[in-house]
């Protein structure tokens, strides 16, 4: 077993042979997991002034156990966006090469450090402007911590294997130029542990479990968010790699596989597969923001702006637009706020061009209107198309406005809020063709207490023909009294459990 301690950046373990992540393939998906360590740090306009900027470290944060459950305990679920005191990842490994595959877990977070400005004579300000006419601010900053273990599976299989996270309470003092002052910045101790189990589900098949806690003494339990952020792991995810074993996609599982993908329960943070397309991959993301699989950093983007919600174009354009003294304010927040002052005011023309957007998705499309139709982009397309009264065969059933269904949104491929309607019955108003050629259907709710006035409006939910099951008129006697559940399996669930794909 080897385990390493990295106190800022990117730290890999030593190559091995065999079928894994090389180290290149960690710090590929490290520019995704830089993302999401700095997700939120310091938003648009980058001022501490901003009120957005005082309510901050809202993704993945890990605080003393009695301090956050002072209140009730936590409520688990995916959603790493809710305080909690641990984060617990689940996913499935198979085995390639038995008896010399390796695993190896990264966890990385932030450690929160205070920022003190202080006048000549060590009292403490808010603010502070220097002889050369540069201000400094009282900050709450952050500096990446991680750490890294090696383990052969079969250790694991024989035992779970328990390592140190955290970092240790520091202390910097920088003096400002003149004798006006200086800057303090303190850290208090951080103290956790992460615990990798793994079970044999078959031959070549095991389940990965990844449980990060905090460890640390709880401060009082009226100690403010802000003042309890000191003892917290911050923006805390876990990278995984496979050396002889490759992970499963929870999202797109391969065939067979969609039970053992519903069993895992990931809480606080949820798995993705990184390097190259595919359902199953070498190495793991377990982010407390929800990704998909394969997710990449735009190769357009400069740099981080620290929300990656937004559109860099749309941030760079807005602190192009910034008073001198609004940057001035910036500059003096943080460094990370100045660097993106620095690299939005001296961006070249044909890098900001780029911003403006780039086509991905494009494939050759295929002629699907009938010979005697023209083309969608020509005039008399729409000819004898009639999206009220047009009708679409569903197992032998013609259907068209009025006609009434059961909603069955398919398990792979739907969108996510179409999931959450399973069951759901509802009436078609509409029948539209696509200018691809696909058929969709414009549907109301039966229970929607809005249906009447969304119908007026025109808002719709669309769903495929074949995720539709035809039903008779309302009241027909043959319709069963209440909603078909999905297909699941007979025990209990929470939202912690893994969305996985229903079986086709």
């Amino acid at each position: 077993m080897a385990a390493a301690w990295a106190e800022g950046g990117t730290k890999s373990a030593a190559p091995r042979g065999g079928t894994g992540p090389s180290p290149g393939v960690f710090e590929q998906l490290g520019s995704v997991a830089d993302t999401v360590l700095y997700e939120g740090y310091l938003l648009y306009p980058y001022r501490r002034s901003s009120t957005k900027n005082r309510v901050r470290w809202q993704f993945g944060v890990l605080f003393p156990r009695d301090w956050v459950e002072a209140d009730g305990p936590v409520t688990p679920g995916v959603s790493g966006s809710a305080d909690s005191w641990y984060q617990q990842t689940e996913c499935l490994l198979r085995v390639r090469q038995p008896g010399s595959a390796r695993v190896r877990v990264r966890v990385r977070h932030l450690q929160m450090q205070r920022k003190q400005v202080q006048e000549a004579g060590h009292r403490p300000v808010e603010s502070l402007r220097t002889g050369d006419g540069t201000v400094h601010l009282t900050f709450d900053e952050a500096l990446p911590r991680e750490c890294e273990v090696e383990v052969p599976l079969d250790e694991l299989l024989r035992g779970a294997h328990t390592f140190a996270v955290g970092a240790a309470a520091g202390e910097d003092v920088e003096t400002l130029p003149e004798g006006a002052g200086r800057v303090v910045r303190t850290r208090e101790e951080l103290r956790a542990e992460t615990t990798v189990t793994v079970d044999r589900l078959s031959d070549d098949l095991c389940r990965i479990r990844v449980r990060t806690t905090n460890t640390a003494p709880a401060p009082p339990p009226r100690t403010t968010r802000d003042e309890a952020l000191r003892r917290a792991l911050i923006a805390t995810h876990t990278l995984l790699g496979g050396d002889g074993a490759e992970f499963v996609s929870l999202i797109d599982p391969p065939a067979g596989l969609e039970a053992s993908v519903r069993a895992c329960r990931n809480e606080f943070t949820f798995p993705v597969l990184g390097g190259e397309a595919g359902d199953t991959g070498p190495v793991v993301l377990s982010a407390p923001i929800i990704l998909p699989d394969h997710p990449q950093v735009a190769p357009e983007s400069p740099g981080d702006l620290h929300d990656a919600a937004e559109i860099d174009e749309i941030l760079t354009l807005r602190t192009m637009l910034l008073t001198d003294e609004e940057k001035r304010e910036a500059r003096a927040t943080d460094p990370r706020a100045a660097a993106i002052l620095d690299r939005v005011d001296t961006m070249p023309q044909e890098v900001f061009e780029r911003l403006h957007g780039a086509v991905r998705s494009l494939t050759p499309a295929t002629p699907t209107a009938p010979a005697d139709r023209p083309a969608w982009w020509q005039e008399g397309a729409d000819d004898g198309l009639s999206p009220a009264s047009d009708t679409v065969l569903v197992d032998g059933v013609p259907l068209g406005g009025g006609s009434r269904v059961r909603l069955r949104p398919r398990g792979r491929g739907a969108d996510a809020q179409d999931m959450f309607l399973a069951g759901r019955t509802a009436e078609v108003a509409a029948v539209f063709h696509d200018v691809d050629g696909s058929v969709h259907l414009a549907v109301t709710l039966d229970d929607d207490p809005a249906a009447e006035l969304n119908n007026w409006y025109g808002r719709f939910h669309y769903f495929r023909p074949d995720e539709l099951e035809p039903l008779g008129p309302a009241g027909f006697p043959d319709e069963p009294s209440a909603p078909a559940p999905a297909a699941a399996p007979a025990r209990h669930t929470s939202d912690s459990e893994t969305p996985a794909a229903e079986a086709e």
